[in-house]
Parts: structure tokens; sequence; C-alpha cells
């Protein structure tokens, strides 16, 4: 009798997210492109808090390119409507930033809709039903990068692997030193804003390291 075979997972990725803040654009594209170039990186969300839609669009439009000329998907945070009109290749909803169908019908059915979960399996579930690419949980850490609601146990990791099928995300205080744990505990992508952008070897060294992290 033969053993049925099952198929391994994909090696988790890193999936970068940008500063809420970036007073100067033309220096953090610099700084993205160096990122970009030193490892292997899933997608970039554009994460600019508490600006004028006219900074949103100007963001994306100098940073979207970099990203994706090397096959890196560029999420935007919150705005589905912004990331229609700005071309990006998808959104990224906190609980109260409306709904996935909407998302989707305003995106399109190749579009790549993301979820925050918190640390709730049941949240996960309802975006996973209502037809969300992926979901994220978190925070696993203490993070600088935004207010801690929701602290999340590596074990919500582990059972979602288990028993759904779209991807997860771990985000929240995630480095270097603590990525690998996530990567085993069942995150298929990773999220880093603070660990990359504040590294003190610079951003491409975090990228690096993450990676090898990832891989070990």
């Amino acid at each position: 009798m033969s053993k049925t075979t099952v198929p391994a997972r994909p090696p988790c990725r890193l999936y970068l997210i940008t500063p809420p803040a970036v007073p100067d654009l033309t220096a953090f594209a610099g700084q993205l492109a160096q990122a970009l170039e030193s490892g292997d990186v899933a997608a970039l969300q554009i994460r600019l808090k508490d600006v004028p839609d006219a900074e949103v669009r100007r963001a994306v439009e100098v940073l979207a390119p970099l990203a994706q000329a090397r096959d890196v998907a560029v999420i935007l945070n919150d705005r589905a409507d912004l990331a229609k009109v700005t071309g990006c290749d998808g959104v990224h909803l906190g609980q109260q930033d409306g709904s996935v169908a909407e998302a989707r019908r305003l995106l399109g059915p190749d579009a790549m809709i993301g979820v925050t979960c918190h640390d709730s399996r049941h949240l996960a579930m309802e975006a996973a039903e209502a037809g969300a690419d992926y979901v994220a949980f978190g925070a696993f850490y203490p993070t600088a990068t935004k207010a801690v609601e929701h602290t999340a146990s590596p074990d919500v990791l582990t059972i979602w692997q288990e028993t759904m099928e779209i991807p997860c995300v771990a985000i929240g205080g995630l480095n270097a030193t603590n990525a690998g744990a996530m990567a085993a505990a069942g995150a298929d992508f990773v999220a880093v804003s603070g660990a990359v952008w504040s590294h003190p070897g610079g951003p491409a060294e975090a990228v690096r390291a993450l990676n090898a992290a990832l891989r070990g």
C-alpha cells in the first residue's frame, strides 16, 4: 500500500513593513532598495499613519516600483480605495478598516487581501471564510512600532497551520533573534519593521540576518 505524501510547507518568508512615518522619502527609497537587494522578501506593506492621502500616493509612487521590479508584492495598509487607485498588489485590513468583501469588490479577484486577527483564531477563521488571502497574528513580543493591545502565543500559529490552508503572518516585536522560532511554530511569513529600519548595521544587514534566521 502506498503512503500518502503530504506536500512540504513552503519556507517561511520575510514580509517588510515601512515605518509609520517617512520624513525623507528619497533617503528611505535608497534604504529600501538596499534591503530588497540583500535577501528574499515576499512583500512590502506601505504603512503610513496619520498622513494626508497625497503623501500616501507619493510614497506608493516612489516605493512600489522598487519592490515590484524585484517581484515583491506591494500591500497598502488600511485603505483599499487608495490601494486601487495607486496600483498596489493588495491591501492589509485591520479589524476596523472595512470588510474583505468590499476590498475584494474594489480590488478584484487577483488582489492580495490580508487581515489583522490579533490573537484570535475565531477572527482568522471569519477572515478566511470571507475570502482573505492571509491572516496576521500578533503581537508576539513588545514592539515600539505601535501600541500593543493584544498579545499572541506561538501556539496560535501551530494550530492554524495544522487546521487551515490559507497562510498566516506573525507580527509584533520580531527580529533575527526570535524570527526563527516563529517560523518553526508555523508562520508562513514573518512581518518586520523596526528591526530592519532601526538596525544598527543598517537595513541590508538586518534583512540578511533575518533570512539566515528563517532558513535556520
